[in-house]
């Protein structure tokens, strides 16, 4: 992995935008972290998704797509000296992810605040969107992280 400079709150403007990816997405990786984490039919056996009313096909977990996006995350902000670390947010699964799709992140600054009592650190609201190869969003995710300030600021 190579080091990026670091990152600190000072350095987040909102609008800023960072970025990751794409990564592929195969058919045995669906079945592989279905069969392990959600094993539900629609993310297991094409006829079974086929019959699906809403999915009319395999399609990924929303907690595979949403651990592929983390992967990309920690990517797109590696340099952030206390890593990336959330106190919550809202996760949304706006369409399924299928066998081939190719992902990519991106991470839009919305808010930064700085801590009123802890001088080291604050907080910045994130838009974590993940999009398919047609760039549509397939996964949004906002939370809020907690980002250490600038030493000596």
């Amino acid at each position: 992995m190579s080091v990026s400079q670091p990152i600190y709150l000072e350095d987040l403007a909102v609008g800023r935008v960072f970025a990751a990816g794409p990564i592929t997405v195969t058919e045995e990786e669906i079945v592989d972290f279905a069969r392990r984490w959600d094993p539900q039919p629609f993310h297991l056996d094409h006829a079974a998704a086929k019959a699906h009313p809403i999915f009319q096909g395999l399609a990924a977990s929303g907690w595979h797509t949403a651990a592929l996006m983390m992967s990309m995350v920690a990517k797109a902000l590696e340099g952030l000296p206390w890593g990336v670390v959330g106190s919550g947010g809202e996760l949304q699964w706006t369409r399924p992810v299928r066998p081939g799709d190719m992902l990519r992140l991106e991470v839009e600054v919305m808010e930064v605040t700085p801590s009123r009592s802890k001088p080291d650190r604050g907080t910045a609201l994130m838009r974590n969107r993940v999009l398919n190869g047609a760039g549509e969003v397939v996964t949004e995710f906002t939370p809020r992280i907690i980002v250490q300030r600038r030493p000596g600021a």
